[in-house]
């Protein structure tokens, strides 16, 4: 009984951390409370209380900062609240209320408002406990409550390329989710521990090959979440089958889910891998892929759906970078380079939604539509350059800092693959160059007959406006962010 009363008082003193978490729990019952009372004239109620739940979701964590600046364990060590995580769950919270931002946008055209809101909250919780995890079994259940509610979201365009694209990502997803379950049942079966951050006290199954079999099993259903090559097949045809919003959506918040779960699970396998095997080849070698098979995949696109969904795949190869350092000034970078990443990534696709309404699905069919509608295209070219890499935005900042941290890890370890990745990484950002510049190169360039009218002061303008400020200032002021992120103590 004692040793129980322990354990109830240890889950109370849980709840005071939790907070951000329940808020999105209580949220979810909300939302579906609404769904089934309130029959008519309720888009604009779902919206507000969505947008307020993630809103307080965000607030509650920037207070959390504040307070608890050392790990705390949570739940008898199922979950951890860490700086590293918390950084994480504001970045996507903060890309939620966008994403939120843009549905309403859409009002008209959505379909079961309150499903769709209760799955966009539901995969923002998945992230939230992803992030935490520290036991296998809690990895898992985040990362199937992330799958599971993206699978339907898929479908939300409610068309025959929705379902086709939503069974896709179920495939996918499902054969990812089995190979990344048996390699946690052979890393438990080796160590007797579900915490994988105790791995790191049982040094003698460094050289064990199941240990090896397992490890590289876990990490292909964290490369699928991040759409890392070559666990990237089902990104395009999701992109293109699901509504704007939710693309926006999947581009960035499971996918930084993913890296802040896999940067934890790599820096375990490595700090107990033996010499003669580096997981650190293995990072490198998936950051090389992605970034290849993004940016050239990307050059043969029409649509640009699929075009954002190829530089998805790219993207990720630039966050592994960070990652593949193994430096905990590479995890510190790779955190600002997600931030930048958020921003313009938004940025883009808030502008090719307001396109998408006016009938514009491939990139041909800007020609001529830049010269006389200038402002949206000039806000969306600052978030093309920021995604190239190319001063003055926040892109080339984040990509100077990932890249010195992977030079710095090569001065450190002389490994060749650090060196590929420093090259491959670098001649890609010139290849994204011919691809991020097509749709203004039409817009500008091309001639054509646009009939596209929009208003200066509309709600995409001023929303971008806001995304642009953010994208600059980070260029000319990194500081002020690399500061807080300064502060963030990485620990297993």
């Amino acid at each position: 009984m004692e040793v129980l009363s322990d354990k109830l008082e240890l889950i109370r003193m849980s709840i005071s951390f939790f907070i951000p978490e329940l808020i999105l729990i209580i949220g979810i019952i909300l939302i579906i409370l609404i769904g089934l009372i309130k029959k008519e004239n309720k888009t604009l109620l779902l919206s507000f209380c969505s947008l307020v739940i993630v809103a307080l979701s965000f607030w509650f964590g920037v207070i959390q900062t504040g307070q608890h600046t050392s790990p705390v364990n949570l739940f008898v060590g199922m979950i951890r609240v860490d700086g590293f995580s918390t950084y994480l769950k504001l970045l996507m919270d903060a890309g939620t209320i966008l994403t939120v931002l843009m549905t309403c946008r859409r009002q008209k055209e959505q379909q079961h408002l309150p499903e769709y809101y209760v799955m966009i909250l539901a995969v923002l919780l998945g992230s939230h406990l992803l992030v935490m995890s520290k036991n296998l079994i809690m990895v898992f259940l985040s990362l199937e409550l992330i799958s599971i509610s993206s699978y339907v979201l898929t479908g939300f365009s409610f068309s025959r390329k929705g379902s086709e694209g939503g069974l896709k990502y179920f495939l996918f997803g499902s054969i990812a989710s089995a190979v990344m379950l048996y390699g946690f049942s052979l890393l438990y079966g080796l160590t007797g521990s579900l915490d994988f951050s105790s791995f790191i006290h049982i040094t003698t199954i460094g050289n064990s090959p199941l240990f090896l079999i397992g490890g590289f099993m876990a990490l292909v259903g964290f490369f699928y979440k991040i759409a890392a090559a070559p666990l990237h097949p089902w990104s395009p045809d999701v992109y293109e089958a699901a509504p704007m919003p939710v693309v926006a959506f999947f581009s960035v918040i499971p996918k930084l889910a993913g890296i802040g779960i896999l940067t934890k699970f790599i820096l375990t396998l490595s700090i107990i891998s033996q010499p003669d095997f580096s997981w650190q080849v293995i990072l490198c070698a998936i950051a090389i892929l992605s970034l290849t098979v993004g940016n050239f995949s990307a050059l043969w696109q029409k649509n640009v759906k699929r075009l954002m969904a190829y530089s998805s795949i790219a993207q990720s190869g630039f966050l592994l970078i960070g990652v593949a350092a193994l430096l905990p000034q590479g995890i510190h970078y790779m955190l600002f380079y997600a931030t930048v990443y958020m921003i313009m990534n938004f940025l883009v696709f808030v502008y090719l939604q307001q396109f998408e309404s006016h009938g514009m699905h491939e990139i041909s069919s800007f020609s001529g539509a830049g010269r006389s509608n200038p402002l949206p295209f000039i806000f969306m070219l600052i978030g093309f350059i920021s995604l190239i890499g190319l001063p003055p935005t926040a892109g080339f900042t984040g990509k100077l800092f990932i890249f010195s941290s992977l030079w710095e890890s090569l001065q450190q370890s002389g490994h060749v693959i650090l060196l590929l990745l420093f090259i491959f990484g670098l001649l890609n950002t010139i290849v994204s160059l011919f691809y991020y510049l097509r749709i203004p190169y039409y817009a500008f360039i091309k001639n054509g007959e646009s009939n596209l009218k929009t208003n200066i002061i509309s709600f995409e303008n001023l929303l971008g406006i806001i995304l642009v400020i953010g994208v600059l200032y980070l260029f000319f002021n990194p500081g002020l962010l690399m500061g807080w992120i300064n502060k963030i103590n990485f620990t297993l």
